[in-house]
């Protein structure tokens, strides 16, 4: 179907296959395309000269086609049906181009495509449509170059606003607003490798406000020609700016899970809030609490007294803090009287969010110098939230911003309500911990003895470490104890375990002890019979109480001054230290013994000759637990502790206390520890004198005299009535009711001490005579005349002591 009218027109073209026929004004086809030959089957001689009509599927519909051509001013005719040369229906969409042959009359060229190409287009030209014009998206085109070939609406604030074609982002792009280098080398590698980088995080600046950010989602795809070349880049970003931040805010609560309340004490939970969210969330932040909760005492409920002061628990720690005039434990003024904006939001359990005007305004009426550091700092946004915790109130944290304009948001105020919140909850737990230590701590000292006793023997000097652990209460104690005849008892025990029972435990058992010293029993008596004690208290409370006292350990050593002799026995104690004035340090041999409450051996008592000046450290278990693989017994550490001459011969024993505690092996040792320090020295001979007296009753009558002699020697006049009186009375009962041999001595130490001996083991008592009685009153006159008095059983016989109380200016012989 070759027209002549036409060769101007030359060979239709073939993009695509698509089907291309001409008609002129009649509707006759003038011309036939191959893409029209496969689109209805027909041949070229096949359809010239016939009507257009006679190709569509409904002949009725042909003169208004032709009609569409003349009139539409559009090209596309719209769908049609045409048929196919074996008479199957093809639905296709037409267009109709009008032709202006030179000389001729005006003809069209027609345009069909199959109606599912078509709609395949239509698609692709929508989804080009809505990718690249109307979707959220931003996206640039750039060629291999990187340059600009298209964009769509370009929603970013702050870039130039010209036209992008042919120039980079770098020269787009405002200086500082984001990274160009990563920015070029992300482009590049994706040109390089040919592979997309799909949702890589950016953020950008705003142009004097470095702390905001814009945060986008980038994806970077290469742009393939049919050859599979990369002929280009499509850029893509979407803002993801909310979900970071809430991303962060996340990340932030997940932070002070993990990192406040790492410790049970007030304070450094608190500092632990601050220094999570500066800077992260704020330029500066602080925490005030009441008063009683720093203490770690009871919170308030209900409302706040108005006299209640809220100090400085902690404040962030970097130097350009705006606000540095409350020190930690200082009372903030700005936070006191009713009136304060923290006692308003304490009352209403609401945050406060305040512009910087409005916070300066309120701090200058109260505090203007802070007030200046404040504006100093440029303080613009100023958010208060209340601290309860289990309905009480416990204090508040203040969140400050002073950099750049962005001020807290509604999301930032329930971001820092959960913070403070899960803050509250710490600390109140380390306010109940530290009340609770405090209360275990003066518990567990109020049973250990609170000063050493002063004495002219024994100078001593201790110290209690309790565990590191959460439980304070330990078993370990110590006890200096004075005896009769001017003796000294020194004790240390440990009762296995920790906690209430433990401490409970060690108390019972140092009252036994005490009331047992009384009796004057020897070393290996009295842990006899305490041993029978701690059966007794296992039958009470069963075997597997918890700080049950089977398995305490237990070093009873009794020194003598007169004789300077030390009788110890121990109880599944390791030996005391004996440190002599030349420094040279010894673990006293002496025969062991199960613990207490264990049964089996029996307790044996060992003596060791000491010198004026030496230095006995007894010490509980905790003290000696470390693993210690030296041949000689001891621990090492102790022994090197020790070691030093002048800290032995130091008059001080405290620095021989903290000495040893330096050297623990381990600052916070895992039981706790007991340590008692003595130094001893024996009685001057002129302090003390001993006579033998015959058993005739001539002989209480020479005592008298000598005891009047020895007074007049040592200034004690004053007591010589009594003390004849005393002495009478226990010689007459030693010469009538013992057997010889009787001694009489007299001791001078802290007290006036009379002591007679006798060879006889009979038990003396008190009873009250009738009026008509001729005798018995003599020990209850002693009763009456001394302050102290008893017996004390040995070997062979007993000795009745009585003591007095020296005269008022009589100085102590060894003061400490």
């Amino acid at each position: 179907m070759h027209d002549a009218r036409f060769d101007t027109l030359g060979d239709l073209p073939e993009p695509g296959g698509e089907a291309y026929a001409t008609v002129d004004q009649r509707g006759v086809l003038t011309s036939w395309s191959a893409g029209a030959q496969r689109l209805l089957g027909y041949l070229a001689d096949e359809i010239q000269g016939r009507h257009l009509r006679e190709l569509l599927y409904e002949r009725a519909d042909g003169a208004r086609l032709v009609a569409r051509c003349r009139a539409t001013e559009s090209p596309f005719l719209g769908q049609a049906a045409l048929r196919h040369r074996d008479g199957s229906r093809v639905d296709v969409g037409m267009w109709a181009h009008p032709l202006e042959p030179a000389g001729g009359e005006r003809c069209w060229l027609i345009r069909a495509e199959h109606a599912a190409d078509v709609r395949r287009q239509s698609l692709g030209r929508a989804l080009l449509r809505g990718l690249f014009t109307e979707s959220p998206f931003h996206i640039d085109v750039f060629d291999t170059q990187l340059h600009f070939i298209a964009q769509n609406a370009r929603r970013l604030k702050n870039f130039a606003d010209h036209d992008f074609v042919g120039r980079t982002m770098r020269d787009v792009a405002p200086a500082g607003i984001m990274d160009m280098e990563t920015f070029d080398a992300r482009q590049r590698q994706v040109l390089d490798t040919g592979e997309a980088l799909v949702a890589t995080e950016v953020r950008t600046h705003p142009l004097g406000a470095p702390e905001r950010y814009q945060a986008f989602s980038e994806t970077i795809v290469p742009l393939r020609s049919g050859a599979g070349e990369t002929i280009g880049l499509a850029h893509i970003v979407f803002e993801i700016t909310d979900r970071v931040r809430a991303r962060e805010r996340l990340t932030l609560l997940n932070d002070a899970s993990a990192r406040i309340g790492s410790t049970l004490d007030v304070r450094h939970t608190a500092q632990e809030l601050t220094d999570l969210v500066v800077p992260p969330f704020a330029d500066h932040a602080y925490v005030d609490l009441l008063e009683p909760v720093l203490g770690g005492e009871e919170p308030v409920s209900g409302p706040i007294p108005v006299e209640m002061p809220l100090r400085r628990a902690a404040t962030s720690r970097l130097p350009e803090d705006p606000v540095k005039t409350v020190g930690t434990g200082e009372t903030d003024p700005f936070a006191c009287g009713p009136a304060s904006l923290f006692h308003q939001a304490l009352a209403g359990g609401e945050p406060l969010l305040l512009t910087g005007e409005e916070v300066l305004a309120e701090l200058s009426a109260v505090d203007p110098r802070r007030a200046a550091a404040a504006r100093e700092h440029g303080v613009h946004s100023w958010l208060l939230v209340p601290m309860f915790a289990r309905g009480a109130a416990l204090g508040a944290a203040v969140f400050i911003r002073s950099r750049g304009e962005h001020a807290f948001e509604p999301d930032d105020v329930l971001l820092a309500e959960d913070l403070v919140a899960r803050a509250a909850v710490c600390i109140d737990n380390a306010r109940r911990y530290t009340r609770e230590r405090t209360t275990a701590l003066a518990l567990q000292r109020s049973l250990l003895p609170q000063r050493m006793p002063l004495l002219g023997a024994v100078e001593a000097a201790s110290r209690y470490l309790p565990a590191s652990g959460s439980t304070v209460l330990g078993g370990a104690w110590f006890d200096v104890i004075p005896l009769s005849g001017a003796r000294v008892a020194l004790v240390v025990g440990d009762v296995p375990g920790h906690g209430l029972h433990s401490a409970v435990t060690m108390g019972r058992l140092r009252t036994a002890v005490r009331t047992l010293s009384d009796l004057d029993l020897s070393p290996e008596e009295l842990l006899t019979h305490l041993d029978d004690q701690v059966n007794r208290f296992q039958a009470e409370h069963g075997e597997g109480r918890a700080g049950g006292a089977a398995g305490s350990t237990c070093l009873y050593a009794v020194f003598d001054p007169l004789t300077r002799r030390c009788a110890m026995a121990r109880a599944g104690h390791p030996p005391p230290a004996r440190a002599a004035a030349d420094g040279s340090v010894r673990f006293l041999d002496l025969p062991g013994g199960p613990p207490l409450g264990r049964g089996g051996a029996t307790f044996e008592c060992g003596e060791a000759a000491v010198t004026d000046g030496d230095l006995l450290i007894l010490y509980a278990d905790g003290l000696a637990s470390p693993q210690d693989r030296s041949a000689e017994p001891g621990p090492a550490w102790l022994r090197e502790a020790l070691s030093d001459p002048r800290l032995t011969a130091s008059p001080r024993l405290d620095g021989v206390c903290d000495a040893v505690i330096r050297h623990l092996p381990s600052p916070r040792p895992q039981d706790d520890v007991a340590l008692l320090v003595a130094r001893v020295r024996g009685l001057d001979p002129e302090r003390h004198t001993t006579w033998e007296l015959a058993a005739e009753p001539e002989t209480v009558s020479a005592a008298r005299r000598l005891t009047t002699r020895k007074l007049a020697e040592w200034g004690l006049t004053e007591l010589e009535f009594t003390t004849e009186l005393v002495v009478s009375e226990l010689v007459t009962n030693a010469i009538r009711y013992g057997t010889p041999p009787i001694r009489l001595r007299l001791i001078r130490d802290r007290s006036l001490i009379c002591e007679v001996t006798d060879g006889s083991s009979t038990s003396p008592h008190i009873r009250r005579a009738q009026d008509t009685d001729e005798g018995g009153r003599g020990l209850f006159m002693v009763a009456q005349f001394a302050q102290l008095w008893g017996t004390r059983y040995h070997t062979r016989g007993k000795t009745i002591w009585a003591e007095q109380p020296l005269p008022d200016g009589d100085p102590v012989l060894h003061p400490r």
